[in-house]
């Protein structure tokens, strides 16, 4: 089979990923998730007009030539109201967030008046009509749409909904994606390895992908070299509704190699299993029923560049969240080779010299050092048979963490 192009690989993992049936949950556990329908208001915010400083409701009117003295006749704090109104050369004193009284248009701010010991204020500057005011409706109306379908709750959004009254949301699932390391070689983390037998690594990196992107990531542990351990973890899986398999090693065309021929036996249909890229040339894809199968290189590094970039948006669209471009560009800090006839992700540091940031190859891009991954900002991303390139040339990056 011929090696297959990253994009037509990326695009063939994502085709016809959608969420599955969005379900309703309270507030409190909505954060994070992402809206599958749009939230209305149940009220207005604010549901009165409410003072926006501290001082005293008035009306314009009273103090719009100065000197002027009012006499108050009583208070509003936020959440009780002065049930009374305002009438000519009367006041009330207020404070923020607290409902404006019957018959005032304005409040006067405290700085702009002195009180005196007889329940007077003298006013010290004129203020306009409807000044420090918030009117009802002013951040939203009932019945309007304070949220799109497709946002991801954040704290704002969670904020929002809340305010509007609205304690459950609709949102889409949250995929999960079964996580299945495989090897005689592999022992669990803060076990004791044998003489040739090496820590599993991967799943831990993998999962804090999914997570993420949005999925909750399910261990199923570590599979031996042998087809019915690997078959009955697949089936477990997929028994268990998980929107994604993924399995770690096993995926190249080795005699221990089994993944490949229990995947078949197991009815998937793959897609492709050999990707012009470097690292992570092994990695298959397929569908079982409606889960979907990805079989990822055994080599730690190979295991996570793959998973950025096939795993990551797969489980984002799956999610509902919106496609988003992991490409930006930077200037090489050093001088590059033709590239061969695979696209090549080049672990590399970046690092900002004034307005521009620059790229950094790593000496060593050994595809098992995990050192190396954990020491870079960016992949620079090589295209096939790509021209030598200098230092300061503009070059595509695909970021692995905030920068």
């Amino acid at each position: 089979m011929a090696l297959l192009p990253v994009d037509e690989a990326l695009s063939r993992v994502l085709a016809d990923a959608k969420p599955g049936p969005s379900e309703t949950v309270s507030l409190a556990e909505a954060g994070g998730r992402v809206l599958a329908e749009d939230v209305v208001a149940a009220r207005d915010q604010p549901p009165f007009p409410a003072s926006a400083m501290d001082g005293y409701a008035v009306r314009a009117a009273d103090i719009s030539i100065i000197p002027a003295r009012l006499e108050v006749i009583g208070e509003a704090a936020a959440g009780r109201r002065f049930s009374g109104e305002v009438g000519s050369g009367e006041a009330v004193r207020i404070f923020t967030g607290a409902p404006v009284p019957e018959g005032a248009d304005t409040v006067l701010i405290q700085e702009n008046a002195r009180r005196h010991e007889d329940g007077t204020i003298e006013v010290l500057d004129a203020t306009d009509r409807g000044r420090h005011i918030r009117r009802a409706g002013l951040d939203f109306a009932q019945g309007k749409t304070v949220l799109p379908a497709g946002r991801e709750l954040d704290a704002a959004a969670l904020s929002l909904a809340a305010s509007a009254n609205r304690p459950a949301l609709r949102v889409h699932p949250i995929p999960v994606v079964a996580i299945l390391a495989t090897g005689d070689e592999l022992v669990p983390v803060g076990a004791e390895p044998g003489p040739d037998q090496i820590v599993s690594s991967n799943g831990f990196g993998i999962a804090e992908i999914v997570r993420r992107a949005g999925g909750r990531a399910l261990d199923l542990g570590i599979a031996p070299d042998r087809e019915d351990a690997i078959a009955k973890s697949i089936q477990h899986a997929h028994e268990g509704g998980a929107a994604v398999i993924v399995t770690i090693g096993g995926a190249s065309v080795g005699d221990h190699d089994l993944v490949h021929k229990v995947l078949e036996a197991e009815g998937v249909e793959l897609g492709f299993w050999k990707i012009a890229m470097r690292p992570g040339k092994p990695l298959m894809f397929g569908s079982l029923g409606s889960a979907r199968v990805l079989g990822l290189p055994g080599n730690p590094v190979s295991a996570l560049v793959c998973a950025h970039l096939f795993l990551a948006p797969l489980v984002s669209r799956l999610a509902g969240r919106p496609a988003v471009d992991p490409q930006r560009e930077m200037k090489l800090g050093v001088d590059m080779d033709k590239n061969g006839d695979r696209q090549d992700y080049v672990r590399s540091r970046a690092e900002r010299q004034g307005d521009e940031w620059i790229a950094t190859p790593l000496e060593i891009q050994d595809s098992s050092m995990l050192s190396a991954l954990a020491a870079s900002d960016v992949l620079i991303v090589r295209p096939p048979e790509a021209p030598a390139a200098k230092a300061g040339d503009i070059c595509p990056v695909i970021r692995l963490r905030d920068l």
